[in-house]
């Protein structure tokens, strides 16, 4: 009996022991993680869906990853907070990325390209007249007051055979989807097509808009993955993890669209950018559109776009110098 009751002490004994082993190994694992942060380009919208689908199904902690989802308090903070370490990366746009390096020699540069076309056009309402660029003539545009778009209006209305002198720029801020709804301009650039368009089209307006892609610029990512050279020199193994899940990510938001635009909603930042189911809906559906192609897998870079987008804006007089392309711009291994 003594025997027995040995027997059964030591085996139980041995499951505490186990026990205890297996929670210290489950708690070394969650300390494992590394932490990753990144800042959006704006509050949470349709753009940064597969990063929250990967955090809400956990691919970032499969990945080793604690991810850190900040906003920006100003437009800039993205690229200088990454740049400077502050954050690991950071969500911004690639001919700024290129200008920053160039004019300023600010040491950042992109890991993958997110939307890998112009969400920027020029947009007017479905009534206008306008049928071309060329026809901006003698009209008035609203925009940003940012440089980068006074540089697409004129490529874009040259390059159909107008004269840009003759077209009347008005500085609107951002109330551009306004602008043109209250017809205080004829048009606008700095309007994005899966954001101001769609919410214009929820108010009842309906619009049309020219691609600047087919009008002389070249293909620029409007959105790009942007670290410090130190950054990635130091966490290359924690960037290339972070990636691993946001490819996950964005696997998932292709296949199942309308739970990942849940997923996205839940997160929404209600009291800042409350966020409108059906403007998120179709934003999504375009955006997906302008991630991949069948040549150019989601977050791949080439050497030629960086090239062409470089060359056009030393052509716009926004670039003073040669950048070194092979600085801006590197490819994450999967």
């Amino acid at each position: 009996m003594k025997k027995w009751l040995s027997v059964i002490f030591l085996a139980v004994l041995l499951f505490s022991v186990a026990a205890c082993g297996s929670g210290n190994s489950s708690k070394e694992t969650s300390t494992q993680l590394k932490d990753v942060g990144i800042m959006l380009d704006w509050y949470p919208n349709a753009l940064h869906t597969f990063l929250y689908v990967a955090k809400e199904k956990g691919y970032f902690a499969e990945e080793g990853v604690n991810l850190e989802i900040q906003f920006p308090a100003n437009p800039t903070d993205p690229l200088n907070l990454a740049a400077a370490g502050k954050v690991t990366l950071g969500l911004y746009y690639q001919p700024d990325v290129i200008i920053a390096r160039a004019n300023e020699n600010i040491p950042v540069k992109s890991v993958a390209s997110i939307v890998r076309a112009p969400l920027n056009h020029i947009v007017f309402m479905e009534n206008s007249r306008i049928k071309s660029p060329k026809d901006l003539e003698g009209k008035t545009v609203g925009y940003p007051g940012i440089a980068l778009n006074e540089s697409l209006l004129k490529t874009m209305v040259e390059n159909d055979g107008g004269d840009p002198s003759q077209v009347e720029l008005v500085d609107v801020g951002f109330d551009l989807g306004a602008s043109i709804a209250a017809e205080k301009v004829d048009a606008v650039i700095g309007a994005f097509i899966n954001h101001e368009v769609p919410v214009l089209k929820q108010k009842g307006y309906e619009t049309r808009n020219f691609n600047p892609v087919e009008y002389g610029v070249p293909a620029y990512s409007e959105v790009v993955l942007v670290t410090s050279d130190e950054t990635l020199e130091n966490h290359k193994q924690e960037i290339e993890a972070f990636w691993r899940a946001a490819v996950k990510g964005y696997e998932f938001t292709k296949a199942n669209p309308e739970e990942a635009l849940q997923i996205l909603l839940t997160n929404q930042d209600e009291a800042n950018f409350p966020l409108v189911a059906e403007v998120e809906k179709e934003s999504l559906s375009i955006l997906m559109s302008m991630m991949e192609s069948d040549q150019e897998p989601f977050g791949s870079q080439t050497a030629q776009s960086w090239e062409e987008v470089t060359d056009w804006l030393k052509e716009s007089g926004l670039v003073k110098s040669d950048p070194n392309i092979e600085e801006m711009f590197t490819t994450l291994t999967k």
